[in-house]
C-alpha cells in the first residue's frame, strides 16, 4: 500500500481524531519529522492549560479567540500565526465565532499518533 501524501483540510482521510476538551476536537496528520493538526473550536470552547516538550507553531485559518502562552494573553484573528517553545504553558479560548486552528509540531507528538481525548499535557 503507497503512503498517502496529500490532504486536504476539510476531509480527515488520512489524519487521526483526537477530541481534546468539549467543543474542541482536531484531525492530526503526521510526518516524519513533524505534524500538522488542524483545531476545531466551538463558539465560546475552553481549551486546558498544558506543556509539552515539543515546538509549536499555531495559525489561525478562521474565527477567533484568545491565546494564552506564558505569561502573555493575545487576541489572534484570521492570518495570525505564533510559536509556542517546548515546556512553555498555553492554551486558547474561542471567541464568539469559534475558530480554526492549524498547529504544527515539530519534532511528532507521540500521544496525538493515535485516537484518543485530552491534551496529553506533560507528555
Amino acid at each position: 500500500m503507497q503512503e498517502q501524501l496529500f490532504f486536504n483540510i476539510d476531509s480527515a482521510e488520512g489524519g487521526v481524531p483526537r477530541e481534546l476538551a468539549p467543543g474542541i476536537t482536531t484531525t492530526v496528520f503526521s510526518g516524519e519529522h513533524a505534524q500538522i493538526s488542524i483545531v476545531r473550536f466551538e463558539a465560546g470552547a475552553k481549551g486546558t492549560l498544558h506543556h509539552h516538550p515539543e515546538e509549536q507553531w499555531g495559525h489561525c485559518l478562521s474565527g477567533g479567540g484568545v491565546r494564552y502562552q506564558g505569561d502573555e494573553e493575545v487576541a489572534v484573528k484570521p492570518g495570525d500565526f505564533w510559536r509556542t517553545p517546548g515546556d512553555l504553558p498555553h492554551t486558547m479560548v474561542a471567541g464568539d465565532a469559534g475558530m480554526v486552528v492549524m498547529d504544527i509540531f515539530a519534532p511528532p507528538r507521540k500521544a496525538y499518533k493515535q485516537a484518543g481525548s485530552g491534551f496529553a499535557a506533560g507528555e
